[in-house]
């Protein structure tokens, strides 16, 4: 059945051509006039305005629209009616008079893309999620492996069900896992099955994931947590198409598309020897980036609206709105779990809501109030002995390697200092303090009493201070000072971003915030 197109008739000569133009790519079209309803015609694609935005029958239709699904607008407006920003409501704006083969073109573009996102379930109107969808478009017909990063919550899953719905295997099963999910002693048999008396417990044959995704896909999310073992035979499956099951003899040769997904930095886990090389080169063949919400803001009304639609007719409630007011409260917000944060919070609120509009007080105080501004960090690595490093044994062992830096550059500014005032030198230092080390290397003590400024020329005051901020340990300071001193110096030195110094100081965003909030630090 063609898809439908619906254009006003508000202008009527560039009407009946656009009309043509659609026709003869094969869209069934329907004029509208003054008065009619797009709920009166079937499952529109596409709503065409001839007339200005200005009009009564405009402004009723980019409304109805809006409603409807977010029915895809073009609008036609005379030149000096133009808006300078594409208003709300419509997806594309042009100045009369335009070629109908434009419009058709501009049209059938704006219907696929609304086509395959109700495929794929990718919901954003940014550049950062066209771009993603263009990727998931252009991945999808091949085989090879897949690997999606983003922050917990910005729908990693959904698109790996995207790539796998406009894949020639979509007619088979999608097969997900959770890699952490999954027991250590458990995981090689979940996924490539075990034989019976494989071992204590297994008392019959069992296929695994590898095996039940034979000409289809397999999603494998949080890849960052799989155990050193089972990488090693993840790797050959990858590479070979073939596996044994626990206490099999037989190899199993296989047709599977892997998709892995991670909220991790699998390079930098490389780099700590946690993830094996090869496995990283030959798992990120093709690769996608989610942003998080708070990069695309300009998504979140779109995705409100959506998460409105599905609550209201999974939970059978009367279709809510929400509020210019609320809505921009929800814009505001940080969102530290991302787009399921966003769904959580939309079905809470329509589920309780009292009225028919979600107003500000229906939203919980800690997002309406900017109280709870937290972002998402890295989940913990495990040590080479699988054990759990707290975050502040990993801080102290970077300050102390920075003190050492420190200690060595402040000897050698007073070795420069000795030399050019060498009849000021014992006096400074005083007869009671302990004598320098071998080749004339002071001790600590006497690095820290010298006033590191005095060692430079005066030509260029304080530069040491401008150009590198030291952080330097004095008796007394606990490692709260300390670390109150490392991130204000880390901030310092990249003006104020605070993800910049989150990685200068390899700490995640989210304890970054929490210590300039219970250091008091300005910012």
């Amino acid at each position: 059945m063609a898809e439908t197109v619906l254009i006003t008739t508000q202008d009527l000569e560039p009407a009946v051509r656009l009309r043509d133009a659609f026709r003869d790519d094969g869209y069934a079209v329907e004029l509208l006039t003054p008065g009619e309803r797009i709920g009166d015609v079937e499952d529109p694609r596409l709503l065409v305005l001839t007339g200005g935005l200005e009009e009564k029958q405009s402004r009723r239709l980019l409304r109805e629209a809006s409603e409807y699904e977010r029915l895809p607008v073009i609008a036609l407006v005379d030149d000096h009616a133009a808006p300078p920003v594409r208003p709300p409501g419509t997806v594309e704006v042009f100045v009369k008079p335009v070629e109908p083969a434009e419009i058709a073109a501009a049209g059938r573009r704006l219907m696929e893309r609304r086509r395959l996102r109700e495929i794929t379930g990718i919901i954003g109107d940014t550049d950062a999620m066209v771009e993603v969808l263009e990727r998931v478009i252009q991945i999808a017909p091949v085989s090879s492996t897949v690997l999606i990063t983003g922050e917990s919550g910005t729908g990693k899953e959904r698109v790996a069900r995207g790539i796998h719905a406009l894949s020639p295997r979509r007619n088979r099963p999608f097969i997900a896992a959770n890699v952490a999910a999954l027991p250590e002693t458990l995981l090689e048999s979940e996924l490539f099955g075990h034989e019976k008396g494989a071992f204590t417990g297994a008392i019959g044959q069992r296929k695994g994931l590898f095996e039940l995704a034979d000409r289809s896909t397999l999603f494998l999310d949080e890849i960052g947590e799989m155990p050193p073992a089972t990488q090693t035979k993840l790797l050959r499956v990858l590479e070979e198409r073939e596996f044994m099951r626990l206490g099999g003899e037989t190899p199993i040769r296989v047709d599977v598309r892997v998709v892995v997904a991670t909220n991790q930095d699998l390079r930098g886990l490389v780099q700590l020897g946690e993830f094996r090389r090869d496995l990283y080169f030959r798992l990120n063949v093709l690769h996608i980036e989610l942003p998080p919400l708070r990069e695309r803001r300009a998504d979140i009304p779109l995705l409100i609206e959506h998460f409105i639609r599905e609550t209201s007719r999974e939970h059978d409630r009367p279709h809510i709105r929400i509020s210019p007011e609320a809505a921009e409260i929800l814009i505001r917000h940080e969102w530290a779990g991302n787009v399921r944060e966003l769904k959580n919070l939309v079905e809470s609120m329509v589920v309780l809501s009292p009225g028919v509009v979600i107003r500000p007080e229906d939203i919980p105080p800690e997002i309406r109030d900017g109280t709870r501004t937290l972002l998402p960090v890295p989940a913990r690595r495990p040590d080479s002995s699988g054990a759990r490093a707290g975050p502040e044994l990993e801080f102290v062992f970077r300050t102390l390697l920075q003190l050492r830096m420190d200690v060595e550059d402040l000897r050698r500014e007073f070795e420069l200092y000795q030399r050019r005032h060498p009849e000021l030198a014992p006096p400074l230092l005083g007869p009671a303090l302990p004598a320098p080390g071998p080749l004339g290397e002071p001790s600590f003590r006497e690095v820290r009493e010298i006033d590191v400024r005095e060692s430079e020329p005066a030509t260029e005051p304080e530069a040491l201070e401008d150009e590198h901020e030291v952080v330097v340990f004095r008796p007394g300071m606990t490692m709260k000072d300390l670390e109150k001193a490392a991130i204000t110096a880390a901030l310092k030195e990249v003006a104020g971003n605070r993800r910049k110094a989150a990685e200068m100081l390899g700490m995640g965003e989210r304890t970054l915030y929490r210590k300039i909030k219970e250091y008091e630090i300005p910012l």
